[in-house]
């Protein structure tokens, strides 16, 4: 039941009554008033674990869930990733996307950047202090701001094992000041609740005893994707914090490279913040590396992930993680050739290289580095000849010399800039993601 339906039941209710309560009635309706609260709570919880465990490919980053249906999010600074919306009534709204939730009190507009732990917390204070990341960080701000009287912060720690205090849970504000360390009202199994908040860049930190960082249990996600080829389809997999907006990250990261997510099974079981997985496979493949630490990077960072060629993919294969000091089995899937087929025939439409260089002419004219490097490619393709070559290098600068290939390259089709993207994205791809994105 939603707090609008709440002060509906308790308006029509204080009709029937006379004017003059009694301290026993007074009780009775606090009672019903906090069991409805303590409801909501609960119902809140359950629905977080459950978007928690369901492993969705197409995240809803256009809507919160909201008491009376969905509420539209607007993107408004793609480059800055800052979002807007309006709760219209009062209620508890949830983001299922990244786990963020509020409960308002009434009709309030709030806007939502996303942030970079890396760019406020410097590593080596991070193991100075023990901190530990448990979460995403958000800049948040609401008008009126009264309206807000809870902001659910979501997190990755796992409470079920009893290792983790939840005194150890801080929440970190970054302000003109520096950080400021907030303890919040209370800690839930998937986010931790800051009542009546104040607003600013925040997420959730946990701050631990010095040799206690190896046995903190986290919650995972076990990412794989495959990029289809008719001779040799290859398949990434990552394992990572359940960081939804580290996942759309890599969703977004792997796109641009044509990369399929396959859905696949959560993990059986917490894993351990900063141990070593080990990746195995039934078909005896070549896995690089096959070794995994299970760690937290920000979003836009690289990420680390496990690299195999399948081949035609003509038989199944079994892909197992298991606890390398352990040697315990902690997830495993099975990837069948329909299940590349289905995911194939599902993954967007095919993205055109040629479209793509030649709507970023002038970005691909002033940042691409490695020439040398495309020229031989081309070359080697029968893109240039020798003597096309040599008139790209007789240019002055850096960025007239890309300006020559360009144009010499755009010249000769789609098939040569197709080939000119393939060079681009092996020997720039943080380049090419960083104008896809822009361009998404």
């Amino acid at each position: 039941m939603d707090e609008k339906e709440c002060h509906e039941k308790s308006s029509s209710s204080d009709e029937e009554l006379p004017r003059r309560v009694s301290e026993d009635q007074e009780s009775s309706e606090e009672q019903v008033s906090g069991a409805v609260y303590s409801e909501m709570h609960q119902m809140i919880s359950s629905i977080y674990a459950e978007l928690h465990f369901m492993f969705k490919q197409d995240y809803k980053y256009d809507q919160f869930l909201g008491p009376e249906g969905n509420v539209d999010v607007e993107l408004i600074n793609k480059s800055a990733n800052k979002y807007s919306l309006r709760f219209p009534t009062a209620g508890w709204y949830l983001w299922s996307a990244t786990g963020l939730g509020f409960v308002v009190r009434d009709v309030v507009t709030v806007t939502i950047v996303f942030g970079s732990w890396s760019q406020h917390l410097a590593l080596d204070l991070q193991h100075h202090e023990q901190w530990l990341v448990a979460g995403p960080l958000f800049a948040v701000t609401a008008e009126p701001e009264e309206a807000v009287a809870e902001i659910h912060l979501p997190h990755f720690i796992s409470l079920q094992a009893g290792e983790v205090d939840v005194s150890w849970f801080l929440v970190a504000h970054f302000k003109d000041e520096g950080m400021v360390l907030q303890r919040p009202s209370r800690v839930e199994p998937f986010y931790a609740v800051l009542e009546n908040p104040s607003f600013s860049l925040m997420g959730i930190l946990l701050r631990i005893a010095r040799g206690t960082r190896l046995s903190i249990p986290i919650t995972s996600n076990t990412l794989l994707y495959f990029h289809p080829h008719p001779e040799d389809v290859k398949f990434h997999l990552y394992l990572v914090p359940s960081d939804a907006l580290l996942t759309k990250m890599i969703d977004d990261e792997e796109d641009c490279f044509h990369g399929v997510r396959l859905q696949t099974s959560p993990s059986m079981q917490p894993l351990t913040f900063g141990a070593r997985y080990i990746v195995s496979n039934s078909a005896h493949l070549e896995i690089i590396p096959t070794e995994l630490k299970l760690s937290y990077r920000s979003p836009g960072e690289i990420q680390p992930f496990s690299k195999f060629y399948a081949g035609q993919m003509k038989e199944p294969i079994q892909l197992e993680i298991t606890d390398k000091r352990h040697g315990t089995l902690v997830w495993k899937t099975v990837v069948k050739p329909v299940d590349i087929q289905l995911g194939a025939a599902s993954a967007p439409r095919t993205f055109s290289g040629a479209v793509f260089v030649r709507e970023n002419h002038r970005q691909l004219q002033a940042r691409v580095g490695d020439l040398k490097g495309v020229r031989d490619d081309l070359q080697d393709n029968e893109v240039l000849t020798e003597n096309e070559k040599e008139l790209v290098e007789q240019a002055k600068t850096r960025q007239s010399k890309n300006d020559t290939l360009l144009s010499m390259v755009e010249k000769k089709g789609d098939r040569a800039l197709e080939l000119l993207f393939r060079s681009l994205s092996e020997r720039d791809p943080y380049l090419v993601s960083y104008l896809r994105q822009l361009s998404l």
